[in-house]
């Protein structure tokens, strides 16, 4: 990736050079910090810095899977593997590293493997295929890495064994190690910590580990994952100095002990330091080139603070992590209950950040790095930077940004400043986060500085007198509201009348799903109505979630988690019939996955003829109502939960909104039904009901606010018709309920005082509008298998009706089936 970067670099600045890059891969540069992506589904040819003619359009000779073997540096010139001798006038070298493999016994046996490249990686998934237990060997950054590729092919127990008596030892402390710990083992890794390996056993392949404590760990397969050491093999060769420790010695402008010789990356070695980021690498490469080029720059270090998100859980450090009393003060924040945990360390005058850790939740790191690294003075309540403004004087995010100076780097990895960005807005008329990235190559890097990219453009819009409006995308500049708003107005029906009406082009797929959903919302007519099918999200498009492997799930509703006997029963034969996965689920209904897309119309059928009816369970539509079982059996239940609950989940079922819906009834305060997390819950009370909102779970979890206390069962559902009607008009796309409340200027009083005091004056309106959905429902599955047209789209092969995809594989597990590592098939 370094050397790709010093390629743009210095081609950007000059025409004058004869560029010839030598690779020992045999593929052309790829992002490794995106690595594990590969597992998720992409290409190597996604994974690529650069299209095919890219070398060629910039004049660069580019030799794939040929080594420099020799460097003669009295000649100038050097050797590579397949014979090829070429004369230099400077030689740069960003050899990167290798992984370092200790040496232990049994480490070259078979199913024991590094990861660093593509070719590791396809290595690792051809020979998972067999495996169902995998260890990673070291809990640094790369390690847990590893661990999420191992997850990601589905293998059945995952473990990370680490040497250092916590995870991240040279990033986070050992508070903040434990919360990684607790997060990582509630999604199934399990962690070793304070172990040593003594031996790999097995007779040819790897069949456990042993430890120095004498433990032994069972595993079929070991990735090593335990650092890095730096590729300084040719500079050791031809005589140039290196480190006693490894690594191309270099000064301030990247040059190594022979001045026409410069070593940039993970292989150069400056002020006793190995930058193992990629933000350093591509310095390193700007200061080759600029020097160059006739310039004067120089490499004074590098800040090695790091945002990133390990399997699924933000993690990030910054400035100084680990300083302590008496050089300086903590102030700590740790919610074990939900897995977050922060860190700041602050001068002891108070006055300065100099550094922190964020577990959990990291949303803040660009501001709080900002912070740091240009000596920003603190507010007079510092706890407010991860507590949030209690009284109303803290710093406003804006109020922060246009407080850093021009020259504070935002995007480290390209080394683009405030002010580039600013004036990319202000100057060349950026005004998408692609656009900036096009003109300055602003988070076209790691990623992690786009949320302040963006809030950066804004910024500098309003500035300029702007009026910045949320669109929906380059086809339709209009906001949601304002397209649906104008849909009802005009009357429109279809994807295709839309866009001619209102938009421009050909639309994208952002547009398409959002215009569908909009469309749903207004007329609740089928999805999959003629004009409107190919628009939909792939899950709308087939009324079900495609799952791991390419099968479906199938998910009939249950309202109210209340089902009779019979029903239970023709669930199990239709599962059995069809061969089907079977859960009870968290919303109290009963999954079934791995249908074959051919077999969903013959499914539906059976489930239909039964009573069953679609569970919206693959449309940004209500999902489930859950509910306690209420004063008809529970001896501290004040009402009956059930039956409402059904009538809820009756009334609003196929409701199609902005984001997912989810409901809960509770028949006393003890809260069965947990409905304070929900976007709209209810809890039953001496004297009615208390109705709460905006709540939900998820990666962000948040309760639910109480909106009306003690109301009665109509009246509940009144003020439930004019809250949803306000959400579907007003939210953004995707947006759940509870972050759509937060971005509300009055939060829960103004939605208060819209719902329950009618104060727009809509409340009539939105319950008209709620009665016409409700009585214009239709069951999807049910339409879908009734008209031919639609029906015909369940057929895998077009001429071959009743054949089924032959890729599609399955294991068994714990007496069911699951999918197979579908990255694979």
């Amino acid at each position: 990736m370094v050397g790709h970067k010093f390629c743009e670099k210095i081609t950007d600045k000059s025409d004058n050079f004869r560029i010839f890059v030598f690779g020992e891969e045999p593929r052309r540069a790829y992002d490794r910090v995106h690595l594990s992506e590969y597992f998720n589904g992409k290409t190597a040819e996604d994974l690529s810095l650069s299209h095919e003619n890219w070398y060629n359009e910039k004049n660069i000779t580019l030799y794939l899977g040929d080594p420099v073997k020799e460097i003669d540096r009295d000649n100038k010139t050097i050797h590579s593997n397949k014979g090829l001798t070429l004369s230099y006038d400077y030689l740069v070298l960003a050899t990167g590293s290798s992984a370092f493999v200790p040496d232990i016994p049994g480490v070259d046996k078979e199913g024991v493997f590094v990861y660093r490249t593509i070719e590791d990686l396809e290595l690792i998934k051809n020979y998972a295929l067999n495996a169902k237990t995998g260890a990673v060997l070291g809990g640094g950054l790369l390690g847990l890495e590893a661990a999420k590729a191992l997850i990601d092919l589905n293998l059945e127990e995952t473990n990370v064994i680490e040497f250092a008596p916590r995870l991240m030892p040279r990033q986070i402390d050992s508070t903040g190690s434990l919360m990684l710990q607790t997060k990582l083992n509630a999604l199934g890794l399990a962690i070793h910590t304070n172990k040593g390996t003594s031996s790999i056993e097995g007779t040819d392949r790897i069949e456990s580990l042993k430890f120095n404590d004498g433990s032994e760990l069972k595993t079929d397969i070991l990735v090593i994952s335990a650092g890095i050491r730096p590729r300084d093999e040719l500079a050791k060769l031809c005589g140039i100095e290196v480190g006693t420790r490894g690594g191309i010695l270099v000064n301030e402008f990247m040059q190594t002990s022979d001045p026409s010789v410069f070593a940039i990356g993970e292989c150069a070695l400056f002020n006793h330091n190995i930058y193992g980021l990629i933000a350093p690498g591509y310095e390193m490469a700007e200061v080759v080139a600029a020097n160059l080029c006739d310039g004067n720059k120089t490499f004074n270090g590098f800040d090695m603070s790091t945002k990133l998100k390990l399997i699924g859980v933000d993690v990030a450090s910054f400035g100084d992590p680990f300083t302590s009393e008496p050089d300086s003060r903590s102030i700590l924040f740790e919610d074990t209950h939900k897995g977050i945990y922060k860190r700041i360390n602050i001068s002891n005058d108070g006055k300065y950040l100099l550094g922190g850790i964020l577990i959990g939740e990291a949303e803040a790191y660009n501001m709080l790095l900002q912070t740091v690294n240009n000596k920003i003075a603190l507010p007079p309540n510092p706890e407010d930077l991860i507590l949030g403004s209690r009284g109303g004087n803290s710093q406003t995010e804006n109020s922060g940004l246009a407080g850093l100076p021009d020259d504070a780097l935002i995007c480290s990895c390209e080394g683009v400043s405030k002010g580039q960005i600013c004036d990319s807005v202000s100057l060349e008329g950026c005004e998408s986060v692609d656009a900036i990235k096009k003109c300055t190559k602003a988070g076209t890097g790691c990623g992690g500085c786009i949320p302040m990219v963006k809030d950066l453009m804004l910024h500098t819009m309003k500035e300029n007198g702007k009026y910045v409006r949320n669109v929906v995308c380059e086809h339709f500049q209009l906001s949601r509201q304002e397209l649906y708003d104008l849909i009802k107005i005009h009357n429109l029906k279809n994807y295709e009348q839309v866009l001619d009406n209102v938009g421009k082009g050909d639309g994208c797929e952002i547009c398409k799903p959002l215009v569908s959903s909009l469309l749903a919302s207004i007329w609740n007519d089928m999805i999959l109505k003629r004009g409107n099918d190919t628009a939909q999200d792939s899950n709308d498009r087939f009324l079900a979630n495609i799952q791991k492997g390419g099968t479906y799930s199938v998910v009939p509703r249950i309202p109210g988690g209340e089902i009779k006997p019979d029903k239970l029963v023709i669930i199990g034969e239709v599962a059995e019939k069809y061969g089907l996965y079977t859960k009870i689920t968290g919303g109290q209904r009963i999954d079934m996955f791995g249908a074959h897309l051919s077999d969903l119309p013959l499914i539906w059928e059976e489930l239909i003829a039964a009573g069953f009816e679609s569970g919206h369970a693959y449309g940004k539509a209500l999902r489930t109502v859950k509910s306690c079982v209420g004063s008809t059996w529970c001896r501290f239940g004040l009402h009956d939960s059930v039956s409402y609950a059904i009538r809820i989940e009756e009334r609003y079922r196929g409701l199609r909104a902005p984001h997912k819906l989810k409901s809960a009834v509770s028949g006393c305060i003890r809260e069965c039904a947990e409905a304070q997390s929900k976007d709209f819950g209810i809890i039953a009370t001496e004297k009615g009901w208390n109705l709460y909102v905006c709540g939900n779970g998820g990666s962000k979890p948040q309760h639910a606010l109480l909106l009306a206390s003690d109301v009665d069962s109509d009246t509940c559902i009144k003020y439930i018709d004019r809250f949803l009607m306000f959400y579907i008009r007003t939210a953004d796309p995707l947006t759940r309920t509870a972050p759509w409340l937060n971005k509300m200027e009055g939060g829960i009083e103004y939605l208060r005082n819209v719902v329950v005091n009618d104060s727009l004056g809509m409340a009539d309106q939105w319950e008209i509008e709620m009665q016409n959905i409700v009585d214009s429902y239709q069951c999807e599955w049910k339409t879908a298998i009734e008209d031919p047209e639609i029906r015909k789209r369940f057929n895998h092969f077009v001429n071959a009706p009743t054949e089924k995809d032959p890729s599609i594989k399955f294991d068994e597990m714990r007496g069911q089936k699951k999918a197979a590592n579908w990255t694979t098939v």
